[in-house]
């Protein structure tokens, strides 16, 4: 294992037919860091995500994920690395709408048993501590469907599904679009200590600079992305 939690080294990437989105000569990120990625919207943000989460695969160079060059997996073994070892948030969520706030919460420990053991015996316990952690505190709302929830809401729970089972690593999408400021800064503090409670690492996708000073270090994508095309 290399000792970062993502080592990226000569990374190009292109859709089919299209122009190149991605060429990263080099990025890490290591164990406890939170790093605050910005770029513009079209800037390829999302694409990268995906390769890192092992949604989409690299075409030329290496990613490497908590030392597993994710290029050399078979989409099975990614999708269990993912399942086992990062906590998602997408920016559009992808809860489950017929469940329950709790159920699209603890939805991650169906498939990770490793997740399952981290968040111990009273899973149910762990998630209400982590929704009230994020706002979320009223008994009768956590047996609602999510699709009943609003937008700030909902974006809360999906930060909580990514935190529970204390997944090593953990990415997040814009996930503060639909909040205010005020929220928007509450957020991003417990989200932070969420992680450095649990020893994670964040990555934290925005196009909002104005959000750098809350993170350990900031990386403009545009500086690293030598590709400069929209995406």
């Amino acid at each position: 294992m290399s000792g970062h939690v993502i080592d990226i080294e000569g990374l190009t990437f292109a859709w089919k037919q299209g122009p190149q989105i991605l060429d990263i000569p080099a990025f890490r990120l290591d164990a406890g860091e939170r790093v605050f990625l910005r770029g513009p919207s079209g800037s390829g943000k999302s694409t990268l995500l995906g390769l890192i989460a092992g949604v989409l695969a690299p075409q030329v160079g290496t990613i490497r994920v908590l030392g597993e060059d994710m290029a050399a997996l078979s989409p099975p073994r990614r999708d269990h690395l993912r399942a086992d070892h990062v906590g998602v948030i997408f920016q559009m969520f992808n809860l489950v709408p017929y469940l329950s706030v709790t159920g699209n919460v603890l939805l991650p420990l169906r498939f990770s048993p490793a997740r399952r053991r981290a968040a111990g015996s009273d899973a149910a316990g762990e998630a209400r501590r982590l929704l009230t952690r994020l706002g979320l505190e009223d008994e009768e709302l956590l047996k609602r469907r999510v699709s009943d929830l609003s937008v700030g809401q909902q974006q809360r729970v999906a930060a909580a599904r990514a935190l529970i089972g204390a997944p090593e690593l953990v990415i997040a999408d814009e996930p503060t679009s639909a909040l205010d400021t005020d929220a928007r800064d509450r957020f991003i503090a417990l989200l932070s200590e969420e992680v450095t409670r649990s020893g994670a690492s964040l990555l934290f996708v925005s196009h909002d600079a104005r959000l750098a000073p809350l993170f350990t270090r900031a990386v403009d994508l545009a500086a690293i992305n030598r590709a400069g095309v929209s995406a």
